[in-house]
């Protein structure tokens, strides 16, 4: 006569429990570090950001996302440079954001003729503004003091920048559009 049993199951050795531990606590190590890197990048260097408005069609639509460099400008590593797209605190209210293209540099003379823009006695060429986002106001020649900045959106009829309310201090300048991430079939850099 035989008796049916159960075989007793081996014990996990402890060798082996080690390892699926450590095995856990690399992926925590390299999950948190991942989380801080992430915020350092958002913090120091890229921040995501949402276009709202129109005023620099065709270049950024509404509702574009796209990231913005805040280490570029923040610790002099890099100049701002006529053509830039940059972010900045509203000089009439600082809680609210703007991106605009710069026009005028420290020292520079702008005036807007029917619509052109000439700087230092020179028309400027904006292959990035299209006939139809033009307008034809024209605005006094205003010399640009030292750390300011003209700025204008490229959709000019429906732009509210540097004609409007003047010049952007430099201290109030955080940050460079850079790339376009969303929607996907504009993912690219920004020129």
């Amino acid at each position: 006569m035989s008796e049916d049993f159960e075989q007793p199951k081996p014990m996990p050795h402890a060798a082996e429990t080690r390892s699926q531990l450590a095995s856990a606590l690399y992926w925590m190590r390299d999950l948190l570090l991942s989380v801080v890197i992430a915020i350092v990048v958002i913090l120091f260097l890229y921040q995501p950001v949402k276009v709202e408005g129109t005023s620099m069609m065709p270049a950024l639509q509404d509702q574009e996302r796209i990231f913005i460099n805040k280490y570029i400008y923040k610790f002099g590593k890099g100049n701002i440079e006529r053509g830039d797209m940059v972010v900045f605190c509203y000089p009439n209210d600082h809680t609210k954001s703007y991106i605009k293209r710069v026009i005028g540099l420290p020292g520079d003379i702008v005036e807007v003729n029917d619509g052109t823009v000439i700087v230092n006695g020179k028309m400027i060429e904006e292959r990035y503004v299209p006939d139809e986002y033009r307008d034809h106001i024209s605005s006094a020649p205003v010399k640009i003091p030292g750390d300011n900045y003209f700025v204008l959106g490229d959709h000019r009829s429906s732009s509210n920048d540097s004609r409007a309310w003047g010049t952007v201090p430099r201290d109030l300048i955080y940050g460079k559009a850079v790339f376009v991430y969303w929607p996907m079939e504009k993912l690219g850099l920004l020129r």
